[in-house]
């Protein structure tokens, strides 16, 4: 097994990052500004709330260097999601496929070490970062496990559609509050 050389950072792919905030953006937008006189603050407060939590969740980061492996998210977030996790390089053994109910397929990091209490524990693969397809070489260098069957979760034009239809949603909601009567 040979190791990453240096740190490199996979964010979220921008393509489903930014159409996850434009499809929250289209769902919740019009809420305050339609909503009753004594609701438009509580709801412009709990969208905004919203809004960060949605920024916060899609910070994700994958993070490869000559140590190991580490999903995380940035420090301004990192404390209200806990969800990082991190395996050394020499402790994993071992990606295994498994079936999603909507017919694609992820894959679990696995790990043989019982010290940290998790023997043969399972981490989810990342498969939505940016420069995929470089993290997937650096990955099977570093491990030596082959990554070639390994595609996204979901193919680009499911995310372009959604992207799509987000922006025309949103397009339609200014429009409508523009053209309503006063």
């Amino acid at each position: 097994m040979s190791s990453v050389p240096s740190c490199h950072r996979y964010p979220m792919a921008p393509l489903i990052r930014f159409t996850l905030l434009g499809l929250y953006l289209a769902l919740v937008l019009p809420l305050p500004l339609l909503a009753p006189e004594p609701l438009k603050l509580p709801l412009g407060l709990a969208c905004i709330a919203g809004l960060v939590l949605v920024v916060a969740i899609t910070s994700e980061r994958v993070e490869l260097d000559g140590q190991g492996l580490r999903v995380g998210h940035p420090r301004w977030c990192s404390w209200l999601l806990r969800r990082g996790w991190q395996l050394p390089w020499n402790r994993i053994t071992a990606l295994t496929p498994v079936t999603t109910s909507q017919g694609g397929r992820v894959y679990y990091v696995r790990s043989a070490s019982k010290e940290d209490g998790r023997d043969g524990a399972a981490w989810l693969l990342p498969q939505r970062v940016v420069r995929f397809d470089d993290f997937l070489a650096r990955f099977s260098s570093a491990t030596g496990l082959s990554t070639d069957s390994i595609g996204r979760i979901s193919p680009p034009w499911t995310y372009q559609l959604l992207a799509l239809l987000s922006g025309l949603l949103l397009v339609g909601e200014v429009l409508a509050l523009v053209l309503r009567p006063a």
